[in-house]
């Protein structure tokens, strides 16, 4: 099994709380990282239906019958079992009882928050990120085949195409997780809205032309974007909100959690294609971006991340507030260094007064290197 950076977070906070939280989109791999470094708690999934009718009957039954250290796998699906686990580590007192785990964050987090607020760590796991394959040996050497396979886990455990998994993927995401999570009745649209949201990667949202294009209204746009958020297919970076003495936008951008997702969405056949497909640039900044997401919330903290971006159109790719700095970060989808790479970076640190040492270029070539404004860093080291 290739190791998860979110292990150790996982087992620091089993000494802290008597629940520890899972979250994550489907087949990110949550049930193989538990079973495997998490052995010695007995495993039960809610998504075998005689285990979640057992479980939605009698809950109490149960929790008797499946004794603690305990993993209850897709948890979601019997919400009446919430009450009764916090019944039992009131009663108990111990750290470590339960692992929950699940595909469906609003569904989990209704359920937390009425009944085991203040009880229970929440993490999220997502996709491999670039550290994770690059430390099993499996990162490949250039950045566009990364882009068109993406990090799934059963992707590299099993050897399978992109262009077959991601189909069946985005199948089984529609049927199951979409009408889990909201009741849409016409699932072909949806998926046209999932495939538009795609052609919009680093792009600021625009409810109301995304809702002309898909035939819908704005409202139903909005509760559409909320139910691929909390399915963990896609993520919204905010702009930065000080003013640094310009007009700032306040829309905010769309980015996916994994490009290998966005690139079957966008019909692309093979790695080859990248190098000439218009939105090379923008998946490369998708790329960087849920990078970052993903490195944070392996260490089981929210990333603080924003873009910045004024009227006048000077803008910033990523800035990130890291311990109490700002850092600010380009991104340039070229294998080559360019010094004018770094013209945004200067012109941000004279308006907001950061130091070059916190402006960043992350570029597709391989070597790095500190200049006067800057630094160049590799995508294989982000």
């Amino acid at each position: 099994m290739i190791p998860r950076e979110i292990t150790p977070k996982i087992r620091a906070m089993l000494d802290t709380f008597p629940v520890v939280t899972v979250t994550g989109p489907r087949q990110c791999g949550k049930s193989t990282l538990l079973r495997h470094e998490f052995s010695s708690y007995k495993y039960v999934s809610l998504e075998e239906p005689d285990i979640r009718r057992f479980a939605l009957e009698d809950p109490r039954g149960f929790l008797s019958n499946f004794s603690t250290p305990l993993i209850i796998d897709e948890a979601q699906y019997a919400p009446e079992l919430f009450s009764y686990i916090q019944a039992r580590v009131d009663e108990e007192q111990k750290t470590g009882m339960y692992i929950l785990s699940g595909s469906h964050n609003f569904l989990l987090m209704e359920h937390i928050s009425q009944s085991l607020a203040g009880r229970v760590a929440i993490l999220t796991l997502l996709p491999f990120s670039i550290q994770e394959l690059q430390a099993s040996g499996q990162l490949p050497r250039q950045v566009n085949p990364w882009l068109f396979t993406g990090g799934f886990p059963r992707i590299w455990d099993k050897d399978i195409g992109p262009t077959d998994y991601f189909p069946n993927y985005i199948q089984t995401y529609l049927e199951r997780d979409v009408r889990l999570v909201k009741n849409i009745a016409d699932l072909s649209q949806f998926e046209k809205f999932l495939r538009l949201c795609a052609g919009r990667i680093g792009q600021m949202l625009n409810l109301n032309a995304l809702a002309v294009e898909a035939g819908i209204s704005v409202p139903t746009v909005k509760a559409w974007i909320s139910v691929l958020e909390t399915s963990y297919a896609i993520f919204l970076l905010q702009p930065y909100y000080r003013n640094f003495n310009k007009r700032l936008v306040k829309s905010p951008k769309l980015y996916f959690y994994d490009t290998g997702l966005v690139c079957s969405l966008l019909g692309i056949s093979n790695a080859e294609q990248l190098a000439t497909f218009y939105m090379r640039g923008e998946l490369f900044e998708n790329m960087v971006v849920s990078e970052y997401a993903k490195k944070t919330f392996f260490k089981g903290n929210r990333p603080r991340m924003y873009f910045w971006r004024d009227t006048n159109q000077n803008e910033i790719d990523l800035l990130i507030e890291k311990n109490a700095q700002l850092h600010a970060v380009e991104i340039k989808s070229s294998a080559t260094m360019n010094p004018s790479f770094f013209k945004s970076l200067d012109k941000f640190s004279k308006l907001s007064g950061i130091g070059s040492d916190l402006c960043s270029v992350v570029y597709a070539g391989d070597l790095e290197y500190q200049t006067q404004y800057g630094k160049y860093i590799s995508w294989k080291n982000w």
